[in-house]
């Protein structure tokens, strides 16, 4: 089901501040531009900056999005920030609570928050988690993030979680809470978000996105009031030749990063599928790839996305930036996209 055309879809950029070895800057520098760009974005008339999460990437893939989420509020006015998403069963989520409240409140209520329970092996290893709890600790982690947001006084009594008489205080500026979204890539998964009554941070999926509707009809909860995010990684040139040579390689690490970490959870039993990623010189012709990119003139790019619109609901746009591109292409494709991509999409 696509989101109705009546209603105005919500055009967002996703930022990772990564910085690939084959590209290789100042961190200093790359956080200076990614932010600078945030800013950009929104002079440009972008609607939401979405932040995405992972931890211990040789390419630096965010690992602090509550730090980077109160550098961009400060410096925007306007601009919706939302995650793409936090690993919450990394997280102490009363703890977490806490600094999102805090972060609505410096935004002045701008604050989306995206969760997901993570995959990544490395990840869990890292912050010595068990793997096997992070469901658990999804779970309960939620249960005390909203209990906090939208009680006077909490407590719970959990297995992960115990809290006694908790008072949050600065309340969220949004009320009850910020607005929750889940991201989720199996079945399972997604029929949580839905029976939840989350917005659910997408990947243009036909399948999943029946199970979310379903689930959360089931729930008893609206469709007319989900918010479904689609994210598509997007370069923009002014032909799509020039597209591909200025994003192709760009495209190429990311795939084979997310393809290492999912091959990694494979081998643990947590996936039930292996991720190839072909050749660079291949990349343009694959039909078989993780996820197909937007990439080309302009024309092209708002085909890709009309054929997306039309499959599955949207009611939130995410173009995501490539990783270790130059920030002067990233600069003029976010130009580009706003200015003849957007409207050729109404």
């Amino acid at each position: 089901m696509n989101a109705s055309r009546d209603a105005r879809l919500d055009v967002g950029v996703m930022f990772s501040f990564r910085n690939p070895a084959a590209w290789r800057r100042s961190f200093v520098d790359v956080y200076r531009d990614e932010i600078a760009l945030a800013e950009h974005a929104e002079a440009l008339g972008y609607d939401t900056i979405w932040l995405t999460e992972h931890h211990f990437a040789d390419d630096g893939y965010s690992p602090s999005l509550v730090t980077l989420a109160g550098a961009i509020a400060a410096r925007t006015e306007r601009v919706r920030i939302g995650f793409n998403l936090l690993l919450l069963p990394l997280y102490d989520a009363v703890r977490l609570a806490e600094d999102l409240a805090a972060l609505d409140v410096i935004s002045g209520g701008r604050i989306d928050v995206g969760l997901g329970q993570g995959y990544a092996p490395h990840e869990f290893a890292g912050f010595g988690i068990d793997l096997a709890d992070r469901l658990g600790r999804f779970r309960e982690g939620l249960d005390v993030m909203q209990g906090l947001w939208t009680e006077d006084s909490f407590s719970y009594d959990g297995k992960h979680y115990r809290v006694k008489d908790a008072r949050l205080c600065p309340r969220p500026v949004q009320q009850p809470m910020p607005p929750l979204w889940i991201g989720a890539t199996s079945p399972p998964a997604v029929r949580r978000a839905g029976r939840r009554g989350a917005h659910l941070l997408g990947l243009a999926n036909e399948a999943l996105q029946h199970e979310y509707e379903q689930a959360r009809a089931a729930a008893g909860y609206s469709l007319d009031d989900a918010k479904v995010l689609q994210l598509h990684w997007t370069h923009v040139a002014e032909d799509d030749d020039s597209a591909w040579g200025q994003a192709g390689a760009h495209f190429h690490h990311l795939l084979s990063v997310y393809a290492g970490w999912l091959n990694a959870a494979a081998a643990g039993g947590d996936t039930a599928f292996e991720c190839k990623v072909p050749p660079l010189a291949d990349l343009r012709t694959s039909g078989d790839l993780l996820f197909q990119p937007a990439f080309g003139s302009p024309e092209t790019v708002a085909d890709i996305l009309h054929a997306s619109l039309a499959a599955v609901r949207t009611t939130h746009l995410a173009y995501g930036t490539m990783p270790g591109m130059d920030p002067a292409l990233t600069r003029r494709s976010l130009e580009r996209f706003i200015a003849d991509v957007v409207p050729r999409l109404s």
